[in-house]
């Protein structure tokens, strides 16, 4: 089985590198320099207690497809489309990325998708090169056919996946976990837009406690932090890496590269969709939505907004 990465990124190349060390066959698709750097020298995987440059085949779009492939999806919610053309729709597609949408968005077009909630602390800055920051373990990622259930292949995916330097465990209810990790993916927006401000923490956890409130009005299940923890322990724990500053989570890296697009529109305006089907505002998320928007088209750097700014916009939101 050939396992093709279609995004190479942060969490894509991590999980291509693994599976690589495990022995796997791995085909990794990548664009622009990122592409040509692993094409030309190999992929570099940088963690706290190695560095070692990974010769991987690598393309920059579609190429013709073996029966037994599977594609593994890692680029950000807003290229799930343009990403998967061109693949066959009978290959079986691991949506390996944030937010809940993706699965429902896929499944329109290819018949097996499966769902991944990824815990992978990683970063991409430049190319040919990959930081994954977790130890012992890279990450732990959580498999389930979509929308519910544990197939024979999802075993298997779980399986490769613990071969070496991750942590794969087969959910048949990865949507509930998926949306869990969507609550904690809901501070992205704040650590994007504000830094590492102090009394940030505040402003995430009022966009989760909203979130909370609107995901029990429209029944939908989600994992606990308490359950995530136990399941964590301290498998994934971050540390620093030499000479590699760890600056923040993947929206505060597309601000950083300056790519023009951010996922905000699958986190927090997931909530955002939730909350007006169900007839429940969702102010403090809006906001986010619409300036984490904002500044990615804008190309502003990321923390470069006063937390007193996104305060009284959100405040001002709230009551209007």
């Amino acid at each position: 089985m050939r396992y093709i990465v279609i995004g190479a990124g942060a969490v894509g190349g991590t999980i291509g590198a693994r599976l690589h060390q495990g022995g796997h066959d791995v085909l990794l698709i990548a664009r622009g320099a990122h592409y040509a750097a692993i094409k030309r020298d190999g992929l570099r995987l940088i963690t706290p207690e190695s560095s070692e440059t990974l010769d991987i085949p690598a393309a920059d779009g579609p190429v013709p497809v073996r029966e037994d492939d599977v594609l593994i999806v890692a680029t950000k919610s807003q290229d799930t489309i343009a990403a998967l053309d061109g693949w066959p729709s009978d290959l079986p597609v691991v949506c390996a990325q944030n937010g809940v949408d993706n699965e429902r968005t896929v499944l329109r077009r290819f018949e097996r998708v499966y769902g991944m909630c990824v815990w992978l602390p990683a970063q991409h800055m430049e190319p040919g090169i990959v930081a994954a920051h977790a130890h012992p373990y890279s990450g732990i990622l959580h498999v389930g056919r979509y929308p519910q259930g544990v197939d024979d292949l999802a075993r298997r995916i779980a399986d490769d996946l613990g071969k070496r330097g991750l942590v794969g465990l087969a959910q048949p209810d990865v949507m509930r976990w998926k949306h869990g990790k969507l609550l904690g993916n809901l501070g992205n927006a704040v650590e994007a837009l504000v830094g590492h401000a102090p009394g940030r923490e505040k402003v995430v956890e009022r966009a989760r406690a909203e979130a909370r409130a609107v995901l029990d009005e429209a029944g939908i299940a989600y994992s606990t932090p308490e359950e995530e923890a136990a399941v964590r322990g301290r498998k994934a724990d971050v540390r620093p890496i030499d000479g590699i500053a760890r600056g923040g989570g993947s929206s505060w890296q597309s601000l950083a590269r300056s790519s023009g697009s951010i996922e905000a529109d699958y986190l927090n305006g997931e909530i955002v969709l939730l909350g007006r089907l169900h007839g429940m505002p969702a102010p403090v998320n809006e906001v986010l939505r619409r300036e984490a928007n904002r500044f990615a088209k804008e190309k502003r750097p990321p923390g470069s907004m006063p937390l007193e700014t996104l305060l009284a916009l959100i405040d001002g939101r709230s009551a209007a």
